[in-house]
């Protein structure tokens, strides 16, 4: 499927996506549902990706995605020059009550994703993809008690791994 024939079928999709994910960001930033299903698109319809199926490309948006809201908070933090950091609200993976910022939230999945690969792809398309925890179960090929217990895990590991910074 070319991306001209897919846009149409899942540029909504993309828009609640992005519009659910920046809902946790940090008010007062100029980064809305449109713009940011938009950059999407343009990322994914760039490549050269040929698309296996839906959840293939909702785990690749849930990447883009992802690699989008990173890029945004280290320019941001590059133009104020600061100390000051993008927040995010991690109501799924913490304590509702705990903010992290963007980038530190990356490099902790990042550093998650050297010990346990497939628990930090179950945190990146439920976080940024928007994914419930059945559609994530067979996103990854796995039971969805499975699914559950690797989302435990992460959780809580993501949890100590965040009150460390």
């Amino acid at each position: 499927m070319t991306p001209e024939e897919l846009l149409p079928q899942v540029y909504d999709e993309l828009r609640q996506l992005a519009a659910a994910k920046l809902e946790r960001e940090q008010q007062g930033d100029t980064l809305d549902a449109t713009a940011l299903g938009h950059e999407v698109w343009l990322k994914l319809a760039g490549g050269t990706i040929d698309w296996q199926d839906h959840t293939h490309f909702l785990r690749t948006a849930a990447t883009a995605m992802r690699r989008i809201l990173v890029d945004r908070a280290r320019g941001k933090q590059t133009q104020k020059r600061s100390n000051s950091r993008v927040m995010v609200s991690l109501p799924e993976l913490a304590s509702p009550l705990l903010k992290h910022d963007v980038l530190a939230v990356d490099e902790a999945l990042t550093r998650f994703a050297e010990i346990k690969p497939e628990h930090a792809n179950l945190v990146e398309i439920r976080f940024y993809g928007g994914m419930t925890g059945d559609e994530a179960a067979a996103a990854l090929g796995v039971s969805t008690a499975t699914a559950d217990r690797m989302w435990r895990y992460a959780r809580a590991w993501l949890q100590v791994e965040m009150e460390r910074e």
